[in-house]
């Protein structure tokens, strides 16, 4: 498998990882629990379960070529998440126009080599009124920020190693709302998490846990990760009024009728 796949997904199988895996986890369960429809896809991520709490009679998974070669397990994780039923790029969906109800993007648009092509495909396989499901890491967070000075430190030939994946450059939310908003999408809602400062250790993470309700009150937009859904919004047709309505009418006269007394 490439090498940008096998650092994110090697990445979720530490301590930091898990704890973002299992908050994203939740969010799902919750956001996709109510969106109704015949047909939904994963499109990446086998060890989230993006659709698990979706019912829709049809839930597919997705990999692409690298990703289906051989994803390392995630260490310590109890649930190594469902077997792909097809191998698709996110740039060339093997779907029709308009034949899905979601399409769920588990850190799918970091890894595609052309993340505003793949939103592009995605809004013509969604139906109108389709909901994408999206999760990333927030550049703009704690965690972020010690990304961010690890690169510098090797731009100047010192030391550090990059605490998140170096997989490229992380999309933030509001360049994402952005690209949204440019394809037709319509932002429906947008969560925050994971606001423990940047440890390697499982033990410090655990001793940081009372951040969690403070970062979510205070700085609810630096969580480290983000999930978002956005809906295919499609303009209405617009009937136009006949011209024989708008043409004037004739006023009528009042005519006197004689009456034999």
């Amino acid at each position: 498998m490439s090498g940008e796949n096998y650092k994110l997904h090697h990445w979720f199988g530490t301590p930091p990882g898990r704890y973002l895996l299992a908050w994203e986890q939740e969010r799902y369960d919750e956001l996709v629990a109510d969106i109704f429809g015949y047909h939904a896809l994963q499109l990446g991520m086998p060890g989230l379960q993006a659709l698990r709490a979706n019912r829709m009679p049809h839930r597919w998974l997705a990999l692409g070529a690298d990703e289906a070669q051989g994803v390392p397990p995630a260490e310590g994780a109890a649930d190594q998440g469902v077997p792909p039923a097809l191998l698709a790029e996110a740039v060339a969906l093997p779907f029709a126009e308009a034949s899905l109800d979601l399409v769920a993007l588990p850190h799918t648009l970091e890894l595609s080599v052309d993340p505003h092509a793949a939103l592009r495909e995605v809004y013509r396989v969604l139906v109108p009124e389709g909901r994408t499901v999206i999760s990333g890491l927030n550049p703009w967070s704690l965690w972020g920020l010690r990304q961010g000075r690890a690169r510098l430190y090797q731009r100047l030939g010192g030391g550090g190693q990059p605490y998140l994946p170096d997989v490229g450059e992380f999309i933030s939310p509001g360049r994402l709302r952005d690209w949204l908003r440019l394809l037709g999408f319509e932002l429906e809602t947008i969560s925050f998490g994971c606001y423990r400062p940047a440890a390697t250790k499982e033990r410090w993470l655990q001793r940081h846990a009372w951040m969690e309700s403070l970062g979510a009150r205070w700085w609810p937009i630096l969580g480290a990760g983000y999930v978002i859904v956005a809906a295919k919004r499609v303009p209405g047709m617009r009937l136009l009024e006949p011209s024989w309505r708008k043409a004037p009418r004739t006023a009528g006269a009042q005519v006197q009728v004689a009456r034999r007394h």
